[in-house]
């Protein structure tokens, strides 16, 4: 494999793992409380009211989503805006700089703008289920 693929194919790799490998290991703890909390119950064995109580509080929390998107939504524009701001103070908008800014800006922006319509269609959803 030439340096051409083989670099960018380890930098997205690692990007992934960096980001999905948090994300299956809090899926993996919270799904092992959870079968513990069913094995207790199974066994009839009384459940400790702070423990549930932690419980409740993390699923109301994660019931919150739509909020933190959205807050992931209007930061990744604002560095869509700051991209395209430095782009501007390093070298005004007809230059090659501004370009290599507005690659950055482009991506930044269009995931931020994805957040917000995954917001909208979260608050959609909430307000059908309430």
């Amino acid at each position: 494999m030439e340096a051409d693929v083989f670099v960018p194919f380890v930098f997205f790799t690692f990007l992934a793992i960096v980001i999905v490998g948090p994300v299956l290991v809090k899926e993996r703890t919270k799904r092992s409380a959870h079968e513990l909390v069913g094995q207790a119950l199974a066994r009839g064995q009384q459940l400790d009211p702070a423990l549930v109580s932690q419980l409740t509080q993390n699923m109301l929390d994660e019931g919150n989503r739509a909020r933190k998107t959205l807050g992931n939504g209007v930061i990744l524009l604002a560095l869509a805006g700051g991209f395209v701001g430095a782009g501007y103070v390093a070298s005004g908008f007809d230059s090659d700089a501004m370009q290599g800014f507005m690659i950055p800006a482009v991506i930044a922006g269009a995931v931020g703008l994805a957040f917000l319509l995954l917001a909208i269609v979260d608050y959609m959803t909430k307000r059908r289920e309430a």
